[in-house]
């Protein structure tokens, strides 16, 4: 099974269990200031999680697009990737470990076909300290299981000190069977969810040698081992507490919070232990291969350059097309990291000339029946990585001279016995600068230095890291908490009314420039409104005159706003504007501007000037905005133009 079978069967699975199909929300979270991504399936779901009704009900199913930052530096082994799609069940206080359990279980052996006999299970030894009890119902559940099987399964702890053993059960502490956003539970803030959690693994097989290959052959190998030999394809969250000031109590209801990652459970069901081998990466490697001419197992070098390429231009791909193009700030300064890593590796292979964009057009063919937006935005994802492969060449120039530049700091180092040894080693200071200003990767400044003889003083640069990526997260946490559902900063008056100038507005550059235009972001507060959209190029002195002129006609008519819930297919009827269609159930709430019952034309003259999904609020009459002016018009990023406005 491919990863779009494996996606289509597990969503069916659980639609024909009586689950709502939810589509994914996007990579960049909405009114959410706590982090930069959607870094997990249940991300969205929080308020649900907390007790609040989900509009489709207390069964849902879905396939999540994630990102992972902390993975980055991961990626180069077999099995690690910064984006994934997580599959997804929930029972939001329905069901619980005696239906969910069976369920995973019948999915991976009679759905996805995997041998139960290497099927291995995790569970939730206990924490003490908070009164947490050990997870005993699941570990005896999973056992009755295996035995209605054939399948002997003893319950082990301790495996991670003993060994595997002949034990198929085994129980953990909370750093591995423990899941909420922030990790353990003692590290967990007041008012978040989280639970134990339940774990299935795949066993690619004791008989191919490779715990004994790897650099843990001196410790006993278990489940949770990073030899390799087991991978996790699945975790039952079971999703009942919250913390609390002293401890933690239960949630009003009991959860369940399935996560599984769909390459993951490709490799599984390819029985391939290599996850770069499944399907969905076939193409990308084959044209690696041609561009650099060396085959993706040539080395185990080479198989690393492969693995990071892959990853981070699929990863990019996804993030520009969610709004993320390269930059310096936010998210684009992730996408913009990803980017200039995989461009060092293909000139590890030796490949010339931008590449990012080729691979990135083969990433969207892939997934374009699934992720139709994709292929909506493919030139404008190919251009923005041939620019940022092209920056990076020019900044790499000046980077490495000043690199070149550096000069040796003396130092000693002990070694065993006391003895003492020179070290020959550049300022960390220095080349985190270099790093930071040119956006060279570390491996490359280590590479170059040791041409020289040289070495980075390691232990400073990395303190200066952990300082910018503080400096980073607070900035952009700053700048989130600023954002409330549709860009504002608050609910007042004034950036009410900026929020129904942004419909204006929009409905307006698509008039003037084109239906091509989307919106790509906005950030509203009292003083201004900021409007991201799509277009390749300048907007002309003239259309903006013609975009601010029809914005005013629209605002003079007085046109009524009015909001209603409707279908997605009444809502296109009516021509209303979409952004990121996949994100919406099968009932949106449209604001029209004009007559409700019009098709929308964005002409001042029509009942009707503009319909588009949104959560509001807005004004009643746009005779209230005020007189409506362009300050801006200027580049966001690559194919994202940007305008500031002001309303009088």
């Amino acid at each position: 099974m491919n990863i779009h079978a494996i996606r289509k069967a597990y969503i069916d699975f659980f639609a024909k269990k009586g689950h709502a199909i939810l589509p994914s929300a996007s990579l960049i979270p909405e009114n959410d200031s706590t982090t930069l991504f959607t870094s997990s399936g249940m991300q969205p779901l929080i308020p649900y999680l907390l007790g609040a009704p989900h509009p489709k009900g207390t069964r849902l199913v879905d396939s999540q697009k994630c990102f992972r930052t902390q993975d980055i530096e991961e990626v180069g082994d077999n099995r690690h990737t910064t984006f994934f799609e997580m599959l997804g069940n929930w029972s939001l206080g329905d069901y619980f470990k005696e239906e969910q359990i069976p369920l995973v279980f019948e999915l991976v052996t009679s759905v996805f076909g995997l041998d139960p006999t290497r099927l291995y299970v995790t569970c939730f030894r206990g924490n003490e300290y908070f009164g947490i009890p050990r997870d005993e119902v699941s570990a005896k559940l999973w056992q009755k299981i295996f035995s209605e099987k054939h399948i002997d399964a003893p319950i082990v702890d301790f495996s991670e000190r003993e060994g595997i053993g002949n034990g198929r059960i085994f129980y953990y502490d909370e750093t591995k069977n423990w899941w909420s956003r922030s990790g353990v539970p003692s590290a967990m803030p007041e008012g978040e969810p989280g639970g134990p959690d339940t774990e299935l693994f795949w066993d690619f097989g004791a008989h191919l040698g490779i715990h004994e290959a790897s650099l843990y052959k001196e410790t006993p190998c278990h489940v949770n081992c990073d030899c390799g030999r087991f991978t996790e394809i699945g975790n039952s969250v079971f999703m009942e507490y919250v913390r609390v000031n002293d401890g933690f109590e239960k949630l009003k209801q009991h959860n369940v919070d399935f996560g599984g990652g769909i390459e993951r459970l490709a490799a599984a069901t390819e029985d391939c232990q290599d996850m770069f081998r499944i399907d969905i990466f076939a193409p990308l490697i084959k044209c690696l291969e041609d561009l650099s001419g060396k085959q993706y197992d040539a080395s185990v070098s080479v198989s690393r350059s492969f693995r990071i390429i892959l990853d981070h231009v699929r990863a990019a791909t996804f993030l520009i097309a969610d709004g993320a193009a390269p930059s310096n700030k936010d998210q684009g300064y992730f996408t913009r990291r990803l980017l200039r890593r995989a461009v060092f590796h293909a000139q590890k292979l030796g490949i010339a000339g931008v590449c990012c964009g080729e691979l990135a057009a083969l990433v969207v063919d892939s997934y374009k029946e699934v992720y139709p937006q994709l292929m909506e935005w493919k030139v404008v994802i190919v251009a923005a990585m041939n620019q940022e492969e092209i920056k990076f060449g020019k900044a790499l120039k000046l980077g490495l001279k000043e690199l070149d530049n550096l000069e040796q700091v003396g130092g000693i180092e002990k070694i065993s016995y006391g003895l003492l040894k020179p070290v020959n080693r550049v300022d960390g200071v220095r080349a985190f600068f270099i790093h930071q200003s040119f956006g060279i990767p570390l491996e490359m400044i280590q590479e170059r230095l040791s041409a020289r003889g040289l070495l980075v003083d390691e232990t400073e640069f990395n303190l200066q890291v952990k300082a910018e990526k503080k400096k980073h997260q607070e900035i952009s946490r700053a700048g989130a908490e600023k954002k409330f559902k549709g860009g504002l900063a608050d609910h007042s008056e004034m950036s009410i009314k900026y929020h129904t100038a942004t419909h204006l507005l929009h409905a307006a550059l698509r008039k003037i420039l084109g239906e091509t235009v989307e919106q790509r972001g906005s950030n509203i507060t009292p003083e201004r409104l900021r409007f991201d959209f799509s277009f390749v190029r300048k907007m002309t002195p003239e259309e903006i005159k013609a975009t601010e002129d029809l914005v005013n006609a629209a605002i003079a008519r007085d046109y009524s706003v009015s909001w209603q819930i409707m279908t997605v297919d009444e809502a296109k009827y009516k021509k209303a504007i979409g952004l990121f269609e996949e994100k919406y159930g099968e009932k949106v709430k449209v604001y029209t501007v004009g007559d409700p019952e019009q098709i929308a034309n964005a002409d001042a003259s029509a009942p009707t000037f503009s319909r588009e999904f949104c959560g509001g609020p807005h004004v009643e009459h746009t005779g209230v905005i005020g007189h409506f002016k362009i300050l801006k018009e200027e580049a966001c990023s690559a194919g994202i133009r940007r305008i500031k406005a002001i309303a009088a």
